[in-house]
């Protein structure tokens, strides 16, 4: 599959830079033309990956290019403002050779979590692929504001993008851990399961060829219809015990164990990653279109253990749309399983969200109302007598 990607903000530009990263360790070949676009100059100026020219930085008559400070309507602004600069950069990407545009951003902040929605109704204007989100929730302790950004920000995104796949960041930071350390480790995260996702397909430098090829359509397809998104994901190694690959040399006895095996390896990881930590909790009867890659070492790959685990999504999920295949990787030590959820609406999650920023904008309007009373009392009371300089 063939990305236009776009990483929106400070949140969004780490992760993008990351997904480059992913991908020149990997030998992939699924973002075209990765491009960065920020208010803030220091932002930019950290990224590591993305190529320099594709760094855009907007806002500098509003700014100066110290970001909006969490302001999300004033990221909105610029963004509209701006959107020609941006839309410059985009000019650069060949869109012929591109399946979809994906809009990463952290939804919490000011630039991402304003710009990424206007982004993406400026593209489904402008072009005719599909253009997805991958957007990132706060979590619970980042204070109130990030909160009531995530939730005003959520729903635009969902509203303007044909699918917004969502990473919680309340289900991933661990206790005690630093927060630079934490988001490094969501960030890599995100990039092992939407990368593994999106370049399940990938044939260049692959001479083995999927039994059940996962191509861009078919994650199109299961995007289709908008929506929110979740991905599972497990992984197991299957390496022997002295630390090399399993031979792939089997005596005709063995033959039997060994597929019976490899079938049921498969199904509990399909299990695993449906039912384990998903990028964004939910209940996963009702979900309306799910996707499965299973991917390893060819010989670790079968049709059985395929079918069997989107036998067992169709159950689970009530949906008779579950698409499937395999993505060999014949250097690889692990077996990995990664599922996609789609059109998922029964989501605790968001609701707590919504619920927790409406009570963050009463507090806000309270607390506004008590300052400007504070102030006047302040400069009024007992001052009656004190005329002012004009």
């Amino acid at each position: 599959m063939k990305l236009a990607l776009i990483g929106f903000g400070q949140a969004g530009g780490k992760i993008a830079d990351e997904f480059v990263a992913y991908e020149r360790r990997t030998g992939l070949d699924i973002f075209t033309a990765p491009v960065a676009v920020n208010t803030a100059k220091t932002d930019l100026h950290g990224l590591e990956h993305v190529p320099t020219d594709n760094r855009v930085l907007i806002g500098q008559a509003r700014v100066k290019g110290h970001g909006v400070g969490a302001d999300n309507e004033l990221g909105a602004e610029i963004a509209e403002q701006d959107i020609d600069e941006v839309q410059a950069a985009l000019d650069e990407i060949p869109v012929h050779e591109v399946d979809a545009f994906l809009i990463v951003a952290g939804l919490g902040g000011g630039t991402g979590s304003g710009g990424a929605p206007v982004l993406a109704k400026h593209l489904k204007r402008i072009y005719t692929e599909p253009v997805f989100g991958l957007g990132v929730l706060p979590a619970a302790d980042e204070g109130g504001i990030y909160t009531l950004n995530a939730a005003r920000s959520f729903q635009t995104f969902v509203r303007e993008s044909d699918n917004v796949l969502v990473f919680d960041n309340d289900a991933w930071r661990r206790t005690g851990e630093s927060m630079a350390g934490g988001y490094e480790e969501i960030n890599r995260e995100i990039v092992r399961r939407f990368g593994m996702l999106f370049g399940a397909g990938e044939t260049e430098g692959n001479d083995r060829v999927a039994e059940s090829v996962v191509d861009s359509s078919e994650i199109i397809n299961t995007l289709a219809g908008g929506g929110v998104s979740t991905v599972g994901y497990a992984a197991e190694s299957v390496r022997d015990d002295d630390g090399g690959l399993r031979s792939r040399i089997r005596r005709d006895d063995d033959e039997a164990f060994d597929e019976t095996n490899t079938t049921n390896r498969i199904t509990s990881l399909v299990r695993k990653a449906a039912l384990g930590r998903l990028t964004l909790p939910c209940d996963l009867s009702g979900t309306e279109r799910s996707l499965l890659v299973v991917g390893g070492p060819p010989d670790q790959l079968n049709r059985k253990g395929i079918e069997r685990g989107r036998s067992w999504l169709e159950e689970e999920t009530g949906s008779m749309e579950v698409r499937g295949g395999d993505y060999p990787l014949p250097d690889s030590g692990t077996v990995a399983s990664a599922v996609l959820f789609s059109g998922v609406h029964k989501v605790p999650r968001v609701k707590e969200l919504q619920q927790v920023a409406i009570e963050a904008r009463e507090n806000i309007d309270r607390l506004r109302a008590e300052r400007e009373d504070n102030l006047d009392r302040l400069l009024n009371e007992g001052a009656e007598e004190i005329s002012p300089l004009y």
